[in-house]
């Protein structure tokens, strides 16, 4: 992996992500210079934006970058999947979610899950 500064990584999440989960590895990792998207499932990407879970309410949007059918692996360093008890449920029911996760798996690369996630 490149050094962080030059790293590009890519978060995957849909609706019912746990905040703190998406918004904090997010925001250090630009902290530090990382280049960072999130891609969801074409139905999110209409609306521009998935929502966040907040212990036992809605909480925060976060923009999304690009479709799930539009990601190509061989463009990113790393991978972070949030997770949450709705988000996690709901991207096992997306192909290209599970394809995308195992092509970061089976290229060496870093997958960062966080705790419902994998």
């Amino acid at each position: 992996m490149p050094d962080i500064k030059q790293a590009k990584i890519l978060i995957i999440a849909t609706d019912g992500f746990e905040q703190s989960e998406l918004l904090v590895p997010q925001e250090k990792l630009e902290d530090v210079g990382a280049k960072v998207e999130v891609a969801a499932p074409k139905s999110r990407r209409k609306s521009g934006k998935i929502y966040g879970w907040n212990k036992d309410d809605w909480g925060k949007t976060v923009s999304v970058d690009k479709d799930l059918e539009d990601v190509n692996v061989a463009e990113y360093d790393a991978l972070v999947l949030p997770g949450g008890q709705i988000n996690p449920d709901k991207l096992r029911l997306e192909p290209k979610a599970l394809e995308i996760i195992r092509s970061f798996l089976d290229s060496g690369k870093v997958v960062a899950a966080i705790c419902h996630a994998p």
